[in-house]
């Protein structure tokens, strides 16, 4: 008997990342990692900065990273809509590490307090991004 599966979309406001069934989808919830699997109950929530993992039938995995957004899950489908989404064969770690510094940089400097929110949020980002490429590093 096959294992059930539930349709999983991740979409940015830029283009389409992952379409396809998933045995079962983690992902970095605003209360916490979040697991889904087929027949969910239905939820929707924001979502943090950070890894999403799609488990594809067969074992093969998928990861994407997520800068926030919202998830919508129902039954059979779950919804993934990022602020911003890479595909983690798409993540730089350099790039990734370059900005944080940059950000971190700025931040000293900065004396405007709307400023030093605005660097800490990016901050706040690429921090999750570079542990999202540690993770997705571990996992081959």
């Amino acid at each position: 008997m096959a294992a059930a599966t539930i349709h999983v979309d991740v979409v940015s406001a830029e283009e389409s990342i992952f379409s396809g069934e998933a045995e079962f989808v983690v992902l970095p919830g605003e209360a916490g990692e979040l697991g889904i699997y087929p027949r969910h109950t239905p939820l929707i929530t924001r979502i943090k900065p950070g890894a999403v993992r799609i488990q594809k039938p067969g074992g093969e995995e998928e990861f994407v990273f997520v800068a926030g957004g919202i998830l919508e899950v129902q039954p059979k489908v779950v919804t993934v809509l990022a602020d911003t989404a890479i595909r983690g064969h798409d993540l730089d770690e350099a790039k990734a590490n370059e900005a944080l510094r940059k950000a971190k940089e700025a931040m000293e400097k900065s004396q405007d307090k709307q400023e030093i929110a605005t660097l800490q949020a990016e901050f706040s980002m690429m921090a999750a991004q570079l542990a999202a490429i540690r993770k997705l590093r571990q996992k081959r």
